[in-house]
């Protein structure tokens, strides 16, 4: 009964056979022997045992102890690796979600760029007499004159954004 209880107590705090001998100053084979059931410790020990497992003597000593905190201890291990799994799945969505963003917000960039050049400032031939026509001419260049210079910019931090968020293969 005294080998049992100690090796289940040994358990559920997690320590190893080498463990509890080092903070018993004992060898290894004599933790071994203990939990055998080949000798018992002397009463000097025993006391030493019980505070280094941090359980009284009597419990030591009397009934059977059930290894149900190394279980509680595996089950939330479990539990908190199911959790990590599910937070590095998100995050590989999230980052990839993130990267496409970042390509379609590239390729739209450039296809504004491609638009603006093909079409080559059309407002600079209007009859700007025309009040709406005048409007529209400057809502057109002002919207022009601001992508051109503030689109590189962007272009740039996006195409970052994409070689910082790519799927690393490493």
């Amino acid at each position: 009964m005294l080998n049992e209880n100690i090796k289940a107590l040994r358990k559920s705090k997690g320590l190893s056979q080498q463990d509890l001998a080092d903070k018993l100053n004992v060898v290894r084979q004599t933790i071994s022997k203990w939990e055998q059931g080949l000798s018992v410790p002397d009463a000097d020990l025993l006391i030493a045992l019980s505070e280094a497992l941090e359980t009284p003597v009597s419990t030591l000593l009397g009934e059977t102890v059930t290894e149900t905190e190394a279980d509680t201890v595996k089950a939330l291990s479990e539990k908190l690796e199911i959790i990590n799994l599910q937070f590095s799945r998100r995050k590989a969505f999230r980052r990839t979600a993130l990267h496409w963003s970042l390509i379609t917000f590239c390729a739209l960039i450039v296809a504004v760029f491609a638009a603006l050049a093909v079409i080559s400032s059309p407002y600079l031939g209007w009859d700007f007499s025309d009040p709406e026509t005048a409007v529209m001419g400057t809502v057109f260049h002002a919207f022009e004159w601001g992508f051109v210079r503030l689109a590189p910019f962007a272009l740039v931090a996006a195409l970052v954004g994409v070689f910082l968020t790519r799927k690393n293969t490493v």
